[in-house]
């Protein structure tokens, strides 16, 4: 499945952004660590740099990861999008940059709160998930001590752990040294 550059982007920054309290503590606890979020994953336009700021990305934060939990359950799920849609007062409409020449959707004014952009954002990239039939790509980690949320961008859609905590590897380390012990001695 492929989707647009934007919709992929937008995916894996709300996982980011959900996983900011989940892996290792909050790390979205102070405006700079906002602001160093915000710069590596590329969002541009209106900061505030403010705890007023701070305080609605996180409760966007805390929104994305229920949403997350609602992968198996389609209308669920669009109810929550049409509400975030909603909620963000989104208005697409299309643009370009010279570092991304390729015309994408922008949602909200560049002047409008952060979070609304963000949830603007988001929400128009899960109703491209939702649209396409892939809310199967939504999932968190399988390690039973993590948890991340991830989006499956994989071909066959079986990736089952996240990047954020070296999981998939500790598990298979787990896994085989299980295997190791029943052998027994070689």
């Amino acid at each position: 499945m492929n989707f647009s550059h934007d919709t992929e982007l937008s995916l894996r920054s709300a996982c980011a952004l959900v996983n900011t309290d989940r892996v290792d503590g909050e790390q979205l606890g102070q405006v700079a660590a906002l602001d160093d979020f915000l710069t590596e994953w590329g969002w541009t336009g209106r900061r505030d740099r403010d705890d007023a700021e701070l305080a609605a990305v996180h409760a966007l934060r805390t929104r994305l990861g229920a949403m997350w939990t609602l992968a198996r359950d389609e209308e669920a799920m669009v109810a929550e999008v049409n509400a975030l849609l909603a909620d963000t007062q989104a208005r697409p409409w299309l643009t370009r940059h010279a570092e991304l020449p390729d015309w994408h959707l922008h949602l909200a004014d560049d002047q409008d709160p952060l979070a609304r952009r963000m949830g603007a954002e988001t929400a128009m990239a899960l109703a491209d998930v939702i649209r396409d039939g892939e809310l199967r790509r939504l999932k968190s980690c399988a390690a039973p001590d993590c948890d991340a949320v991830l989006i499956d961008l994989s071909r066959n859609r079986s990736r089952r752990f996240c990047d954020t905590g070296n999981c998939g590897n500790r598990q298979h380390v787990a896994a085989y040294r299980e295997r190791r012990a029943q052998a027994g001695p070689a």
